[in-house]
Parts: C-alpha cells; sequence; structure tokens
C-alpha cells in the first residue's frame, strides 16, 4: 500500500462483483480489502480502518443494514456506500436512515462505483475537517489527526509507534488483545519481531501515562493472554 493511499473495504459475497469493484477501485488508485460476509465486514473495519466501506446489503451472517447500525452504535463513522440488487425506494430510505453516505443499485458501471467513491470521501472528507475527532478516556484525550495526547491540561510526548499503539487501544476499549494480535495490528503483518516488543511498548506508555504503573488505570494486563485497555 503506497503512503497516503486510501483504503476502500469492499463487502460483496457475489466473488465476480467483488473482483470487479476490486479491480476497478485498484485502476483509480484505491487500496482494496475484501469480506464476504457481515462478520468478516466488521472485523475488517477494526482491523483494517479503511476510508470508506463498500456494503452490499443482503450478506451472509449479517446483512448490510445491520452492520451499517453496528457501527454508526460503535460512533465508527467510516463512510458507507450501500449496494445492492434491490431498487425499492423504502431499501434505500432504511439504509440511509442506519447512516449510510449513499446508494447504488445493480447492475451499475464501474466507472459510476469510482466516481460515487471519489464524492463521498470529498463530501465526507470536509464535514470531518469541520468537525475534530478525539478519543477520551478518563484524563486522556488524544487528537489522532493532530497526533497530541494530553493527560489532564499536560501535553505528552511519544514515538510514532508508542502513539499509533495507545490510539489503538483507546479505538477498542474493553477488548482483550493478545500480543501478537497488536504485533500485526500496529506493526502490521509483515512485521517479524519479538512479541515482547509490545511489552517494552506498553511499558513505556504506561511510564506516560499511569499514575501508578504498579496499579494501571488504563492498560491492564490481562495474564496468560494480553492486555486490555479500560478505565
Amino acid at each position: 500500500m503506497k503512503i497516503n493511499q486510501q483504503k476502500i473495504l469492499i463487502v460483496e459475497d457475489e466473488q465476480s462483483i467483488q473482483k470487479l469493484l476490486a479491480f476497478t477501485l485498484q485502476q483509480a488508485d484505491y487500496h482494496t480489502v475484501l469480506a464476504s460476509d457481515g462478520e468478516e465486514a466488521i472485523e475488517k473495519v477494526l482491523d483494517e480502518k479503511p476510508d470508506l466501506i463498500i456494503l452490499d446489503l443482503m450478506l451472509p451472517k449479517i446483512d448490510g443494514i445491520e452492520v451499517c447500525r453496528m457501527l454508526r452504535k460503535e460512533d465508527i463513522q467510516t463512510p458507507i456506500i450501500m449496494l445492492t440488487a434491490k431498487g425499492e425506494e423504502m431499501d434505500k430510505i432504511i439504509g440511509l436512515e442506519m447512516g449510510a453516505d449513499d446508494y447504488m443499485t445493480k447492475p451499475f458501471s464501474p466507472r459510476e462505483v469510482a466516481a460515487r467513491v471519489r464524492a463521498v470521501l470529498r463530501r465526507t472528507g470536509e464535514r470531518s475537517h469541520t468537525k475534530e475527532k478525539k478519543l477520551v478516556a478518563g484524563q486522556l484525550t488524544v487528537y489522532p489527526e493532530r497526533l497530541e495526547v494530553y493527560l489532564g491540561e499536560t501535553l505528552l510526548e511519544f514515538t510514532p509507534k508508542e502513539f499509533e499503539l495507545l490510539v489503538y487501544f483507546m479505538r477498542h476499549p474493553n477488548r482483550v488483545f493478545s500480543r501478537d494480535q497488536l504485533l500485526q495490528a500496529v506493526w502490521n503483518y509483515e512485521f517479524a519481531g519479538d512479541s515482547r516488543i509490545v511489552d517494552v511498548h506498553v511499558s513505556h506508555l504506561r511510564d506516560k501515562i499511569e499514575e501508578n504503573t504498579r496499579k494501571p488505570r488504563y492498560i491492564k494486563t490481562m495474564r496468560g493472554v494480553g492486555y486490555k485497555f479500560g478505565e
């Protein structure tokens, strides 16, 4: 994946359509990630953090409407373009009311898909610039776009990887991660290092954000498993 290349998650169970969408968007210089059912879609959203989701309505396990509702309930505001074979007005209304940003009906033109993706990214990008996102937990406030972390009123300093790890924890509160899962999520799959590097970075984070590192408030050790972020 190129630097600054935008990532599109394609959630579609029909392999021919999935491949066509991926090819079209790759030709338009987007990086694509694929999912074939609703459960996999939610996992990919959490792990891959796409810039936009193309979401089929009729999916195995969890349908597109429910996936959209679950993401918005968790305050995940990634732009969504609904894609379906259904053309009924009520389906479009339900999809948009659940938080989708646009809606396309099959069969579709690949060029139109690429144009819709560009339009939605441009529109939602302008929207996000007007409302800066922040992550808050107790006395901790993180501004991901500004790369700033405050403990109360104090601005803290982090290395880039410490910052990425803290943001990942804060975006997944109360979820237990193994060291290998954190390695894959923060250091990428290609990283071939020792998982103890996670322990080192967690130790550094605790030194900076915890009042008492022996009884951490934010990053808790889950014995025999890994770590969990919470208050």
